[in-house]
């Protein structure tokens, strides 16, 4: 699951005000790494693509802040999935379509961390879905709290890792997620809580 890949994510000012800035720049370099190794094995890959339902949003498709990001685009017959909010499952058919191809165990990355990939991984896990997260193929932006605080990007990108691995997830870097392209990865410790 290939999640808003999308130019409009690097409109950081939208995301995260003046200061606007993102973590993790090889995250495209990775999500096409993953992509690489997935598609060589012949292994199913879904994207999603988020048209916004918000007047501002650069993540409208009809806008070209809405296109995927040069290089990550999806190949023909790989199943975009078009949402307006936050899950991947909500208002798409999504969950039928994995179900009638017998999927059961589900890799996310993309964008953001803590909004759309956080969101749709936790739904996943919710569905019963075996899921997995990798997380240095993921990146977020600034937030701005509610006292004005400015919390910095990889703070924001950790925390959402922190509250999804063992949980909802068991998250994983690229170089496993490519290893388990091609293999069972026994040394990764698999623990999803669901409590």
């Amino acid at each position: 699951m290939v999640v808003d890949v999308q130019e409009g994510v690097n409109v950081l000012q939208h995301w995260g005000g003046p200061t606007g800035r993102r973590n993790n720049l090889a995250a495209e370099q990775n999500i096409g790494a993953v992509l690489d190794a997935w598609r060589r094995q012949g292994l199913p890959v879904y994207f999603t693509a988020h048209d916004s339902l918000e007047e501002a949003s650069p993540l409208k498709l009809r806008l070209e802040t809405g296109r995927f990001i040069k290089g990550l685009e999806p190949r023909p017959g790989e199943p975009v999935i078009e949402k307006s909010a936050n899950s991947a499952f909500v208002g798409t058919g999504l969950e039928v379509a994995l179900r009638r191809r017998r999927i059961h165990r589900l890799l996310f990355m993309g964008f953001f961390t803590n909004f759309c990939v956080e969101t749709s991984v936790r739904m996943a896990n919710n569905m019963g879905f075996d899921t997995y997260l990798a997380h240095d193929a993921c990146a977020t932006c600034n937030r701005v709290g509610l006292n004005g605080e400015d919390y910095d990007p990889d703070l924001v990108h950790a925390l959402s890792i922190a509250s999804l691995h063992r949980e909802f997830c068991t998250a994983i870097s690229t170089a496993d997620a490519i290893a388990l392209s091609r293999a069972d990865t026994p040394h990764l410790e698999r623990i999803q809580g669901n409590e």
